[in-house]
């Protein structure tokens, strides 16, 4: 354990647990329309390699939705990550990502991909803080004073791409 609170819980999400998910996201969010992104089918589909953290008291201290590539099986895909604001810094997010690697490097994972906008430096500061580089290929800008993909998940929807070699 890195520092998470003692009365924290790590289990694997089942699709009962959607409803409570999406309520959390936007929230969390900053008010910022995120449920679309977590459509059901990610907690049919994907809970081998995805966690919950709960509280002793059943409120949802934060939640990883990833998954190993189909097409690339040396790769694995965080989709989303998410802490409580309240509960930022406490090393939440990265036990999270701990498990998650855990999970799929143990299935022959050399790598774990994630996106997020540019303009979000929280995430940004949290992928490098542990261990992930931001891919600087070929096309990518600056952004936000990021470098970044512009368009990258369709007009205006920019992202950074993050890569950490397991």
């Amino acid at each position: 354990m890195t520092g998470v609170a003692e009365d924290i819980a790590f289990r694997r999400p089942v699709e009962a647990d959607h409803a409570r998910l999406v309520e959390l996201v936007d929230e969390w969010w900053g008010g910022r329309r995120m449920r679309l992104l977590l459509p059901r089918l990610w907690l049919q589909h994907f809970t081998g390699t995805s966690w919950i953290a709960e509280r002793a008291d059943g409120r949802v201290a934060g939640f990883l939705v990833g998954f190993i590539s189909q097409d690339h099986p040396d790769t694995a895909y965080v989709h989303m990550v998410a802490t409580n604001p309240n509960g930022r810094r406490s090393g939440l997010g990265r036990e999270l990502y701990e498990r998650f690697v855990d999970d799929v490097r143990g299935r022959g994972v050399a790598r774990v991909k994630a996106v997020t906008w540019p303009g979000n430096r929280v995430s940004v500061a949290f992928h490098t803080s542990i261990g992930f580089r931001i891919d600087e290929g070929l096309g990518t800008q600056r952004l936000y004073g990021t470098p970044a993909y512009a368009d990258y998940d369709g007009d205006g929807e920019d992202r950074v791409v993050f890569i950490r070699d397991l």
